[in-house]
């Protein structure tokens, strides 16, 4: 039996009302939110975010192999996943690659997965957006999803794959040339009529596949850029009705590369064992597959589910804001000098450090360093530690200080120092945090971000977040 043995989905936590943009535009918006990736985050950052909620309950598990799928790679000229590989400490055994270029990525990296023979990790993100008032805009969303694929020899197989179906077809739909801001999209008249035969096509051929029939079908997630054909996409499939789940784009938008994944993820969140879940997908085609829960769903739970990362966003962003994070409000910065990029050989040497957040414990008093230390701040041992992960290790704020000049896309900058549970102090940034309620005492996470952008480099590394 081969399928699903791990899950994991990142919501992030800011959102930003559809009727901002009509009230500062006068077009465009609309009802309900859609989620923004803040400044700080990105492809990379949100695929380690979801990986590590995958992880959170299926620890035991190891990868041999990593894909990253992504229509907006933070390097268009080195591997992305390499990143998400040192986050998540993973062997340099672990090969790690990245498949982009449109959502369709998202299914074949989940193909690949499902045609070897080796456990592999399965990453999908993407920070989607359009031209201030246009569609994309309002009804685009920013997220991550993980999916980890294997056999019961791997561990317990939670959603077993039973196979599908593919029709592609070379038409123009949507598209984006390197360096542009935004995606292009053709009149819909036209991708609804090639879309839905295509999944006619898709679906008739993994049912026969399959020997399944729609009437067994328990739960259709269907996902797609193209939202007309998208709503016409169950009847052409024959499996049209309330079977069809919330597609969540109400709330969070469509998140491209990661929607279908995002969305499984939140349908395995309340499933039960035997149910039969399709899947179909379109972009630049239709796929179509197959999972049925098995009785290990009853026994799992995730670190935090879709529901609840949907309820606790924070809906007050304002446009303004928004416009700035996605780089189209050029904004004045604080008279600072700009940051320097970081530099590549120290990178590589504390790369544990520095994207892992792996500390060190002196074997003999137990004082835990960040960054690790040679030697010791309590008897001065040398050379006596022993490595410790810290990234899952919840931490209270000691003190902090609120900067409103120091350099920031979302000022003002909030610095906290925080100790660990079970020792350990830290002097960071604090993000998706308001101001106004942080507080000595408050508790707080450890999330991968990007700390800034210089001379090209992105500098990866750990803040501190509110325990929500």
């Amino acid at each position: 039996m081969r399928g699903i043995i791990g899950y994991g989905a990142y919501v992030p936590y800011n959102r930003l009302q559809r009727s901002a943009i009509t009230e500062a535009l006068g077009a465009g918006g609309g009802k309900g939110t859609r989620s923004v990736a803040s400044y700080d985050e990105d492809a990379t950052s949100m695929s380690v975010e979801a990986a590590r909620n995958l992880f959170a309950s299926t620890a035991a598990v190891q990868p041999d192999l990593l894909f990253l799928a992504t229509t907006t790679p933070p390097y268009l000229d080195k591997t992305n996943a390499n990143a998400i590989h040192a986050a998540l400490n993973l062997p340099s055994s672990v090969f790690a690659a990245d498949m982009v270029g449109s959502p369709r990525s998202a299914t074949a990296a989940l193909v690949a997965a499902l045609g070897g023979n080796r456990p592999t990790l399965v990453v999908s993100s993407d920070v989607r957006t359009g031209r201030p008032s246009s569609s994309d805009e309002a009804n685009l969303g920013d997220a991550g999803a993980a999916l980890l694929v294997g056999s019961d020899a791997d561990g317990p197989v939670l959603a077993e794959w039973l196979g599908g179906a593919s029709a592609t077809a070379e038409f123009l739909d949507r598209w984006r040339q390197p360096g542009w801001n935004y995606s292009r999209v053709w009149e819909e008249r036209f991708g609804e009529s090639v879309y839905l035969p295509l999944v006619t096509e898709a679906a008739n051929a993994a049912f026969k596949q399959t020997d399944l029939d729609p009437a067994q079908v328990d739960a259709v997630i269907i996902s797609g850029l193209h939202a007309r054909a998208a709503r016409g996409a169950a009847r052409a499939a024959g499996v049209e009705g309330a079977r069809v789940v919330d597609d969540l784009t109400s709330v969070i938008g469509n998140t491209g590369s990661p929607h279908a994944a995002l969305v499984l993820a939140s349908v395995l969140d309340e499933a039960s064992p035997g149910q039969l879940i399709m899947v179909v997908s379109l972009a630049d085609g239709c796929d179509v597959g197959f999972f049925r829960t098995t009785e290990a769903i009853d026994g799992h739970t995730t670190r935090t589910s879709v529901a609840d990362q949907i309820d606790g966003g924070n809906d007050s962003l304002d446009y303004n804001t928004f416009l700035t994070w996605r780089g189209y409000l050029d904004r004045e910065p604080p008279r600072r000098p700009d940051p320097d990029a970081p530099a590549a050989p120290p990178s590589f040497r504390m790369d544990s450090w520095k994207y892992g957040f792996v500390g060190s414990r002196d074997r003999s008093t137990g004082a835990v360093h960040l960054p690790p230390q040679r030697v010791s701040v309590k008897g001065a041992t040398v050379d006596d530690m022993e490595l410790v992960p810290m990234a899952d290790v919840q931490a209270t704020v000691a003190t902090f200080t609120i900067d409103r000049l120091a350099y920031s896309l979302s000022p003002p900058s909030i610095a906290v120092v925080i100790d660990f549970d079970g020792g350990g102090r830290f002097n960071c940034q604090l993000t998706d945090a308001d101001p106004s309620e942080v507080k000595i005492g408050n508790r707080v996470q450890m999330t991968f971000r990007r700390m800034l952008t210089a001379d090209g480099v992105h500098n990866y590394f750990w803040k501190a977040k509110p325990v929500r």
